[in-house]
């Protein structure tokens, strides 16, 4: 079968880095939209940012820049390539047109949201700005343009807390993941007023996922990203950003490890370590789902679908943005 993959694509080498998650078979399926979007990358002159949570074939064959949302965010504005392609969902495309206005920003699918960045308008933050006058509004980056326009700064789940102290105030508000913002809390003195919002993927572990892991695998080592309800934080061993979960993983080379997150994450991280046992609960982020091999190449062939923020919400939308690049 390897001599009839190279003979047919010289893309071994590309295939070798997921040879452990796709069988041979699927290659050839997969192989022909890698190789027109590698060749259409050099056509357009264009970069593919792609988050943790997209499937290895992406992540590992035609990403130029990979990472978690604050990492995206920071190759965004450093990038000086004309044309960014957001393998990811909306709210990370708009904050690549937001940190790159002249630059064009596609996004493979329309339909790729967030139900974070769902749970909150525009609308809700200038009511709450009225309810709680004087103190500063965090949103995440998991939020509309519109959100981040009426916001004071962003934050991520990996400079949450440093966020918070570095306004200097005694409350403030961070919106939208309610979870985020109460494992945040326990870090630090600073009060936080928090919203309801929820990731539909983390929310679905619970504290008893993590009592079975480990009466079912002794020794496992248990991470869990913030976004998850506090009481498995408490319980797991590891909490952090997505990128923070691969660092430690990395460093600390655990036998046996489970990642409470997006699962195509676990999928990512494993291949970089083959001689870690992984073990996968499987939660799926839909949204994230709806990025695939064939809708790069289509975004590439058709120059689609161009990301476009208003003007007026743009510049105050970017300057929260801004504001967490620098103090974050």
């Amino acid at each position: 079968m390897q001599d009839t993959l190279e003979t047919a694509l010289p893309l071994s080498d590309l295939y070798r880095r997921v040879e452990r998650h796709i069988p041979p078979f699927e290659w050839p399926i997969l192989a022909p939209d890698i190789a027109r979007i590698l060749a259409l990358k050099g056509q357009r002159n264009a970069v593919i940012l792609a988050h943790n949570y997209q499937t290895p074939d992406i992540f590992h064959t035609v990403a130029d820049i990979v990472g978690d949302s604050l990492a995206l965010a920071r190759e965004a504005a450093r990038t000086d390539k004309p044309v960014i392609v957001l393998a990811g969902v909306h709210f990370m495309a708009e904050t690549a047109k937001l940190l790159n206005p002249e630059k064009t920003v596609l996004i493979p699918d329309l339909e790729a949201g967030c139900s974070l960045a769902s749970s909150i308008t525009g609308a809700d933050v200038r009511l709450l700005r009225q309810s709680h006058p004087g103190v500063p509004i965090v949103s995440y980056v998991n939020t509309s343009a519109a959100v981040k326009a009426e916001s004071d700064v962003c934050c991520t789940s990996g400079n949450a807390k440093k966020i918070v102290e570095a306004l200097g105030a005694k409350t403030v508000i961070m919106l939208p993941d309610e979870y985020l913002a109460r494992n945040t809390a326990k870090e630090t003195t600073v009060e936080i007023i928090a919203w309801k919002g929820r990731c539909e993927v983390h929310e679905r572990f619970s504290a008893e996922d993590i009592r079975e892991f480990r009466a079912r695998y002794p020794g496992i080592l248990i991470l869990a990203h913030p976004e998850c309800p506090p009481e498995v934080v408490a319980e797991c061993d590891f909490a952090g950003s997505t990128a923070a979960m691969a660092g430690y993983v990395g460093k600390h080379r655990p036998a046996r490890v489970v990642l409470l997150t997006e699962c195509s994450m676990s999928d990512n991280v494993a291949l970089q370590h083959p001689d870690l046992e992984f073990v996968r609960p499987c939660n799926l982020c839909p949204h994230m789902k709806r990025i695939t091999l064939s809708n790069i190449r289509r975004a590439l062939e058709r120059m689609e679908h161009k990301v476009e923020i208003e003007p007026q919400i743009a510049a105050r939308a970017r300057a929260a943005v801004e504001r967490m690049l620098a103090l974050g």
